[in-house]
């Protein structure tokens, strides 16, 4: 899971949470008790984890921003005003401050 904190018209700053080693040490006890026929699904979802576990912050950022403007149907430049103006729509708690780091950060990580 990824959220995203701090998001408040008084913080200027965007705190990234994510709980992927939780869900990563969980797969390994799992793997480590598994069927030989289980084996091959769970080192794959192992992987799939730990990789999302060792992106970075700017990138786990850009992925929310990407997330919140495509359930808003926004399909624009990522960096225009009208990205910003999306994700203040999607996320009004959102300051004008922490919206322009977020869209920094998705143009800066591209896909």
């Amino acid at each position: 899971m990824t959220g995203i904190t701090g998001l408040s018209k008084k913080n200027t700053f965007v705190l990234t949470i994510r709980d992927a080693d939780v869900i990563a040490a969980a797969l390994r006890e799992t793997l480590a008790e598994a069927s030989p026929e289980e084996r091959p699904g769970l080192e794959r979802a192992v992987a799939l984890v730990e990789a999302t576990a060792a992106a970075d912050e700017g990138r786990l950022q850009a992925r929310w921003v990407r997330s919140r403007l495509a359930e808003t149907g926004f399909t624009g430049d990522l960096d225009s005003v009208a990205a910003v103006r999306a994700l203040r729509q999607a996320e009004p708690r959102l300051s004008l401050l922490a919206a322009v780091h977020l869209q920094k950060e998705a143009v800066a990580h591209p896909e």
